[in-house]
């Protein structure tokens, strides 16, 4: 039920009925924290030709076109039909499977080079065990790169939210800390955890102009680990 705040009607759902509802539009609907990510996040990972990239969380593969054009075999899950869906359309070659990030991963241990999940984490309850799960499939000597919406956006009441018709609807947050999300990756087994974190700045507010009231504010946090 819609509820009306500052003048206008919200609805909260939970996560997995939001990013359904929401897969439709999602590729259309301007976000400036997906703008910092596609700006950030894969040259963090540095894909290489032949490696197997798992996206999880992969939403509607935006990041399946350069994965594949670095030469990568890139399988991608998610917990949203919908987002998979939009994903299948678009990338009817990549591996997609309907999966929940906090259950057991359903691959061998040690097959991917490289995991890349993005802007999922404020979602995510039972972090050890994604974590986990996560370190469990990557070969000896592969990565995790992690991007999430910065914690200080969550803390400040912000959140995942998109508008159909006249109601807004908001998917919620946990309020996981930087501190939280290193030392979980760290007891997950994972080594060298560095994070990088990315302001609100021009470059942004010039791709997506309704950022402006986010220059200078922490808007992304990218965490990465070996196994």
């Amino acid at each position: 039920m819609a509820v009306k705040v500052g003048g206008k009607k919200v609805r909260r759902v939970g996560a997995r009925e939001g990013y359904d509802r929401w897969s439709a539009t999602y590729d259309k609907t301007p976000n400036p924290v997906v703008s910092m990510d596609e700006r950030c996040t894969l040259i963090a990972l540095a894909p290489k030709s032949n490696e197997r990239i798992l996206d999880a969380g992969c939403g509607t593969g935006r990041h399946f076109s350069p994965l594949r054009r670095a030469g990568c075999k890139v399988f991608g899950i998610d917990f949203s039909l919908g987002m998979l869906r939009m994903a299948r359309r678009q990338f009817p070659q990549v591996p997609l499977l309907l999966v929940d990030l906090q259950d057991v991963l359903p691959f061998a241990s040690g097959y991917f080079d490289a995991v890349l999940c993005a802007l999922v984490g404020e979602h995510l309850e039972r972090l050890y065990q994604v974590f986990h799960e996560m370190h469990r499939v990557l070969r000896p000597g592969g990565r995790l790169v992690f991007s999430v919406y910065h914690p200080e956006m969550a803390a400040a009441g912000i959140e995942a939210n998109f508008q159909e018709v006249d109601v807004e609807f908001r998917l919620g947050a946990y309020r996981h800390t930087v501190k939280d999300y290193w030392q979980t990756l760290r007891s997950a087994g994972f080594t060298d955890v560095r994070q990088h974190e990315w302001r609100g700045d021009e470059q942004l507010i010039s791709a997506v102009p309704q950022a402006k009231k986010y220059l200078n504010f922490p808007i992304l946090l990218i965490l990465q680990g070996k196994k």
